[in-house]
């Protein structure tokens, strides 16, 4: 299993090919597409892309943590995390896709 990471020039060069635009149009429909994804988390709103799955917004409260070097407690503030679930159609495409580079 091959590791590559998908950037967005890749992600542009995607649609660049598969829908016809231009490579400039390509490259603005991606960022736009990103940034009204980012808009949204950062409003603290779901993202939810249907057969792929959902980024969601969690908020953590303050808790305290222990410095694993020193074993000294550290109190670790209030964030907010952003967690990406995927839908099972997208579950069931990776299963089927180890499967087959089994075979």
């Amino acid at each position: 299993m091959g590791s590559h990471t998908v950037t967005r020039a890749d992600l542009c060069e995607a649609v660049y090919q598969k829908v016809g635009l231009s490579r400039t149009e390509s490259a603005e429909l991606v960022e736009q597409v990103l940034a009204e994804i980012s808009a949204s988390l950062e409003n603290g709103d779901s993202v939810k892309l249907s057969s792929f799955g959902s980024f969601v917004v969690r908020s953590k409260g303050e808790r305290i943590g222990r410095n694993p070097k020193t074993g000294e407690e550290v109190p670790i503030s209030p964030r907010r995390v952003m967690v990406f679930k995927p839908s099972n159609v997208l579950k069931q495409h990776i299963n089927d896709a180890l499967v087959e580079g089994a075979s």
